[in-house]
Parts: C-alpha cells; sequence; structure tokens
C-alpha cells in the first residue's frame, strides 16, 4: 500500500496541550472498549495519553510512513501500527470502538468515510469523532494543516450513516472558542506558536470545563460526537 504524506506540522504542537487532552480523553473514556481502532494515529501522542484505559487490543491506522514510523508503542503488547486507510484493513475485521481524534476534517469524502467506519463497527460498538468546529472559524491554519472543513453539529450529523445511534453531539471548549475568534479576526495565523499553545491549554481548557457544562454544550471550539452501532 503506497504511504499518503501529511504535513503534520501541528502534531508536536499539540502534543503539549495536556489540560485539552485530558479533558476529551475523560469525555471519549467510557465508550474506549475491546478491539479498538485508532484512524489517523499521526506520532502517537494520542495512542499514548488512551494506553491506560480498559480495552483488549489497539490498532493505529495511519496513511503517513514517516509518521506512523515516529509512533512509540505502549508496553504491553495491545498495541499495533497499520500503514494504510480504512480499505487497507483485512476484509472482516472488526471493532468495537473506532476513534477520529482530530482526523475526519482532512477526510475529503467524510461521509463515505463515516460509511465505511460503521461496517467495521462491531454490534453496540462507538464510533467517536472530535473535530474542530464552526466554518466561521476556518482560518489559514486549517488550510496549512490540511482541514477541508470545520463542523456545526449539524453538518456532523448529516455525514452520520444509517445504522448508527446517536449517544451525543456536543461543542466543547467554549473559553477556548474565544481564542479562535480572536485567531480568525486579528492575528489570521497560519500556524499557532507553543506560548500560544501554552496559554490557552493553561488558562482557558480549565474553565471550559465549568463553562461547557453551564452552557449545556451549544458553545465551543471543537465538537464531539458519539454514537452507537445498533
Amino acid at each position: 500500500m503506497a504511504s499518503i504524506p501529511y504535513p503534520g506540522l501541528e502534531l508536536k504542537l499539540f502534543a503539549q496541550a495536556h489540560n485539552w487532552k485530558s479533558y476529551w480523553s475523560g469525555r471519549i473514556a467510557p465508550f474506549v472498549r475491546g478491539a479498538v481502532l485508532e484512524v489517523g494515529a499521526g506520532i502517537g501522542a494520542n495512542t499514548r495519553l488512551l494506553s491506560s484505559l480498559d480495552f483488549a487490543r489497539w490498532t493505529c491506522l495511519e496513511p503517513d510512513a514517516a509518521l506512523a514510523r515516529q509512533i512509540e508503542l505502549p508496553p504491553g503488547g495491545r498495541h499495533e501500527v497499520t500503514l494504510g486507510i480504512m480499505s487497507d484493513l483485512p476484509a472482516g475485521q472488526r471493532f468495537d470502538s473506532i476513534l477520529y481524534i482530530d482526523v475526519l476534517e482532512h477526510i475529503e469524502d467524510d461521509a463515505a468515510e463515516m460509511v465505511r467506519a460503521a461496517d467495521r463497527l462491531e454490534p453496540g460498538g462507538s464510533l467517536l469523532v472530535l473535530s474542530p468546529a464552526h466554518p466561521f472559524l476556518f482560518t489559514p491554519f486549517d488550510e496549512a494543516i490540511g482541514h477541508y472543513r470545520r463542523y456545526t453539529r449539524a453538518t456532523l450529523r448529516k455525514a452520520t450513516p444509517a445504522g448508527l445511534e446517536e449517544v451525543s453531539v456536543s461543542y466543547l471548549d467554549s473559553v477556548g472558542m474565544l481564542a479562535s475568534l480572536g485567531n480568525r479576526l486579528i492575528l489570521g495565523q497560519s500556524m499557532p506558536t507553543a506560548q500560544q499553545i501554552g496559554v490557552w491549554d493553561r488558562w482557558m481548557v480549565p474553565p471550559s470545563r465549568v463553562t461547557d457544562r453551564l452552557t449545556g454544550g451549544h458553545i465551543g471550539k471543537s465538537v464531539l460526537g458519539v454514537w452507537r452501532s445498533r
């Protein structure tokens, strides 16, 4: 199978966003179990982050060979790296949890990808998608790292195939949305600095845990969708 190159400019920057990763990982943890497929595993930052969860085996699916070589698998023998995309997996291979963590927005035909994912779920399995929210927040940064789109709850739901039952679709990081809006209206940067990532992660993500509950998940710069296979 051919390697699909990806610039990956942001991967190491956001790997240091510990509060943010702790936040969203806590939200998806109850749905991660059994055989897990992580689509677009990148350099393995989220693989390591989620390695303490209760699961049987974990497949890191990454189409870029250079990135896949950087994945350092956690100890224990439960993880493996597969180079390629969903259609490269063995026919009939099924999973209890499939994760798209900041990945679906990189796929041009997202609806077709969601159908492929749904076909790979075991009955009762979970599909988890975390993506950047709101088209009006699209910046040169999105374009630089290969985003085709940012989602609203409505557009993410529209991409959901039949046969999946929605558990929840909600926005995350209501306070951080102010930073994204500032970048969109004022800075227009194609790449945030490490200092900016640090300020957002330290000073905006923790209060978002509170304000997201107060707003009922109706405001935020990211959108998290969880579906269950019938």
